[in-house]
């Protein structure tokens, strides 16, 4: 049996037996399974054969990454939050995963998925799919809003935040200035890379085909919003992604968000990038795709 072959019947020996946290070793590739998230690689023995003997993986300094992301950073305003996870691997980095801030338009991921939760895309009414697809691809408020109402507003997000075990994310009951609640919905990097790892993992709650239908709309964003980690995608991989934008009331200041999921060469990338406190909306989209991009580039090289 040749070597290739035995590192790859070790990759998957490793997803059975290996406890649920990564590691990263440098010249040989260790791959674990996160049971306690649910996430599965669904690897067969000639993918895993491939990924082993055409891409080692990359040990991931956390170190190295956070001074990169602090001179980043340094001349910047505001609070910045990040994650990335590679999902075949487990690798995964943090950058101040402690802080909380708003999802804005990002939100609209975890409102369709609890819509789904609720009834199947098929049995939806046309008018509802149609403002499924407004709020996803055009991230459309007004659109938001109606389905914000249809899943019982702030207590229903709750109760499907739950159902895909995220900690951190509750919905915010009553009357908010700053668009339909759903806006300033606070949340963690940890809660939306789990909510990325639902939409691929067939342990989720979300049945295959309804998944299949989030990462569609989410990967078809209309021209214009198709910013942030796209910005950190290599040249063939494949993106789907919702971004959020939202001028605070009370500051002034602009909170931009992206989450989505990278795809390419047997791994799904999960990514959030959280930020607050920008001047502009330019100026904080410019921030979590040079934070995306800054962590992206030590989890794979992209191909001239």
């Amino acid at each position: 049996m040749t070597g290739r072959v035995l590192l790859a019947l070790a990759l998957l020996l490793s997803l059975v037996t290996a406890p649920a946290e990564s590691t990263a070793q440098t010249g040989r590739a260790v791959l674990v399974a996160h049971v306690a998230t649910g996430v599965s690689t669904g690897l067969t023995l000639r993918r895993a054969e491939r990924i082993a003997a055409v891409e080692p993986l990359r040990p991931i300094s956390a170190k190295r990454i956070g001074r990169r992301l602090d001179r980043y950073l340094a001349g910047r305003p505001g609070r910045v939050t990040a994650m990335v996870k590679d999902l075949a691997s487990g690798r995964l980095y943090r950058y101040h995963p402690g802080e909380r801030l708003i999802t804005a338009s990002s939100s609209k991921v975890l409102i369709l998925m609890a819509l789904l939760l609720r009834t199947p895309w098929k049995k939806l009414p046309r008018d509802v799919r149609r403002d499924a697809e407004l709020m996803i691809r055009a991230s459309d408020n007004q659109a938001a809003d109606r389905l914000w109402l249809r899943i019982g507003g702030a207590g229903g997000l709750t109760k499907a935040a739950r159902r895909f075990g995220l900690k951190h994310t509750l919905g915010v009951p009553g009357s908010c200035v700053d668009l339909f609640c759903w806006g300033i919905t606070r949340t963690s990097v940890d809660d939306q890379i789990r909510l990325m790892s639902a939409l691929v993992s067939p342990r989720s709650p979300l049945k295959g085909g309804e998944r299949s239908r989030v990462l569609d709309l989410m990967g078809t964003v209309v021209d214009g919003q198709d910013w942030g980690l796209s910005a950190a995608a290599c040249r063939g991989e494949r993106v789907a992604l919702k971004n959020g934008w939202l001028r605070r009331v009370s500051t002034g200041r602009w909170a931009v968000v992206t989450v989505g999921l990278i795809s390419g060469e047997g791994h799904d990338y999960a990514v959030a990038v959280l930020s607050e406190g920008a001047a502009d909306v330019r100026q904080g989209i410019a921030t979590v795709e040079g934070v995306a991009r800054r962590i992206m580039r030590d989890f794979r090289r992209c191909s001239a």
